[in-house]
């Protein structure tokens, strides 16, 4: 099966190891992995800003660069909400892409979503002695149905103790461009998640989208927590040699 990897954005600029981590993930599945090189952004920016015309021409470029692959896997409900729900729109009034953007979108799969739902994945090999709590992204539990597959996986992982956030389905805050045009109402917001999360008792955030990672590892650092905030595909490949997301790079 030939996967393609569509790394996203923030994956490739800010932490590559989560796209390290996916392929770790696909090849002990099974998949031969494959990483386009003709990938850019997936458009989200532009199109949530009203500028149609770049989102489309960088779903089209998207649609080329992933052109011929069984399926495409993406580490990031947002973006992979992008691709699957967003293209056949944004394509619809264009007969000569409309099609393609439909096609795309069918063979398109957030990770966890991909390895649970397509590969019927039951467990990983990891193993951790860590209490982790669990943030549905926005995209990823709305637009694609996101839920129980990483909590399946994540409480797979021996040692560790999977702990339901109450407000794991409500928005950190984060938002894209929302966070920087409403920065008072997105640190409200993500301050009332990180105060859910301490109350949990985990000792370990997880999600799988990096946009909301970043901003709720922001705050806990400006709060002085010890808590541990991780893509959930580093947790389920076992690759957690990397300092966890907000913390400074360890001296050589």
């Amino acid at each position: 099966m030939r996967i393609a990897l569509f790394v996203t954005c923030l994956v490739d600029l800010i932490r590559p190891s989560v796209g390290f981590a996916a392929v770790r993930l696909l090849e002990q599945a099974g998949c031969e992995v494959h990483v386009p090189r003709g990938q850019t952004c997936c458009g989200q920016p532009a199109y949530n800003s009203g500028d149609k015309a770049t989102a489309r021409a960088l779903a089209l470029a998207t649609i080329a660069a992933l052109r011929g692959y069984d399926h495409v896997v993406v580490p990031s409900g947002s973006c992979g909400g992008m691709i699957k729900t967003h293209y056949p729109e944004l394509l619809a009034d264009q007969p000569e892409h409309a099609q393609a953007a439909r096609e795309l979108a069918a063979r398109t799969h957030e990770l966890t979503s991909f390895l649970v739902d397509v590969l019927k994945l039951e467990r990983v090999e990891a193993r951790a002695s860590r209490r982790v709590a669990y943030h549905d992204s926005c995209s990823g539990l709305r637009e694609l149905k996101v839920k129980a597959q990483p909590r399946k996986l994540l409480g797979s992982i021996a040692g560790t103790e999977l702990v339901e956030l109450p407000g794991a389905e409500q928005c950190c805050g984060f938002g894209g461009t929302f966070c920087v045009k409403y920065g008072e109402i997105s640190d409200a917001i993500v301050g009332r998640k990180t105060a859910e999360i301490a109350a949990s008792g985990a000792d370990t955030l997880a999600a799988g989208d990096l946009g909301c990672l970043l901003n709720i590892a922001g705050k806990l650092a400006r709060e002085g927590s010890t808590i541990e905030v991780r893509h959930v595909a580093e947790l389920l490949a076992g690759m957690t040699e990397t300092p966890a997301i907000g913390r400074p790079k360890r001296e050589a």
